[in-house]
């Protein structure tokens, strides 16, 4: 009897203790037998689950129809899961729900490793934007390149992802299709680019007629047309400029002449372009860092872009000032850093983000003091 009430008393103290998850268990206990108690507690149990697991099928519903693609992989970098739409960008055909397999044997993007990576040892939020290349997809610059029988599906794709770190070391991917943006901006400047081409005619015709009258009329009419013919100079001169830019933004290998240049004589050059305006302010060009830097390039293009560079300082910067550049070299990144440094306003800071935008005017009003990185450009060579 003793032995029995011992283990009556243990039973519902181990009862008492799988049930204190009810806020009534206390009454239940004395007034109910212990098996009732038991089948009670397990249909509570059994009801939470199916609405725990309810929600869950609703969530991964929601992440398998959603239109932006969603990956999560393990600490080994092992796919979990992906929905539809992360199968469809990155084409992932060799992968079922539930199957544990690599990444890297479904989809073969370095970017796409080394942002997972990032998130994973930094814990925190990470972004990346990169271009996809699928691995039947054939370059429009290879040789003998058939255009007819290249498949929608092996064209390149420009992606932007999200990556969130989890516990164990999971991340989570969210990446974005950014391609009809990039078609988007392609079509358009294609546009504009049509629309330049065809400005060159009637401005070549107004320059003619600005010529013509420029040699028959008197002053001060013949100021005007002198005016006039410069002005549509500039216009004909913008035109040429946009063109190129068009030229070297879709073709850029094959619109350079690259030649063995030596890049102070290229600088100089430059800077004998806009000395005269340059004089005329007393401001001074200081050469600092390697003394020859020899590589191959396009010169004239170069000697373009260090013109704009330098007229950009002249401009902005004070009488009795000077413009230094300093040339610093990165052997084993196999790079030239170039940065020039003037005494100019500078931007603000609502300018920096687009500094680099193609026809951007920062605010003409900007009064702030101090000195001012006019461009800090890197390249390869």
């Amino acid at each position: 009897m003793i032995l029995l009430l011992w283990n009556r008393y243990r039973l519902k103290a181990q009862l008492k203790d799988v049930l204190t998850a009810s806020p009534d268990t206390e009454e239940l206990l004395g007034a109910l037998p212990a098996l009732t108690l038991i089948k009670r507690e397990i249909v509570y149990i059994q009801q939470r689950y199916d609405q725990q697991q309810q929600e869950l099928n609703l969530k991964q519903h929601i992440l398998e129809i959603a239109p932006i693609a969603y990956l999560r992989v393990d600490e080994e970098n092992q796919l979990l899961w992906c929905n539809q739409q992360a199968q469809s960008l990155l084409q992932i055909d060799r992968w079922q729900p539930g199957q544990i397999r690599l990444l890297l044997e479904l989809v073969r993007s370095y970017e796409l490793d080394q942002l997972i990576e990032q998130t994973r040892q930094t814990q925190a939020p990470q972004v990346s934007e990169w271009t996809f290349y699928p691995p039947n997809y054939v370059s429009p610059k290879a040789e003998n390149q058939n255009y007819e029988t290249k498949s929608l599906n092996s064209s390149a794709v420009a992606l932007k992802g999200f990556g969130y770190p989890l516990p164990q070391g999971q991340v989570v991917v969210f990446i974005e299709n950014q391609q009809p943006l990039v078609e988007l901006s392609r079509s358009s400047d294609r546009s504009l680019s049509d629309l330049t081409h065809e400005l060159r005619t009637p401005l070549t015709s107004i320059a003619l007629v600005s010529e013509w009258l420029e040699g028959r009329l008197q002053d001060p009419e013949r100021r005007r047309a002198t005016q006039m013919l410069q002005e549509t100079y500039r216009l004909i001169n913008l035109v040429e400029d946009w063109l190129e830019l068009s030229q070297l933004q879709e073709n850029p290998h094959q619109t350079l002449s690259l030649e063995p240049i030596e890049l102070t004589e290229i600088l100089l050059a430059a800077w004998q372009v806009v000395e005269p305006l340059a004089q005329q302010k007393q401001i001074n060009l200081t050469l600092q860092g390697l003394e020859k830097v020899a590589f191959s390039g396009d010169r004239s293009r170069l000697i373009q872009v260090f013109i704009n560079l330098f007229d950009n300082s002249v401009k902005h910067s004070p009488n009795d000032s000077q413009i230094i550049v300093n040339l610093i070299d990165n052997p084993e990144k196999q790079t030239i850093k170039i940065s020039l440094l003037d005494q100019g306003a500078g931007f603000s800071e609502k300018d920096l983000p687009h500094i680099f935008d193609r026809l951007y005017r920062g605010d003409p009003s900007r009064t702030r003091q101090g000195v001012r990185v006019t461009v800090c450009a890197q390249e390869a060579v």
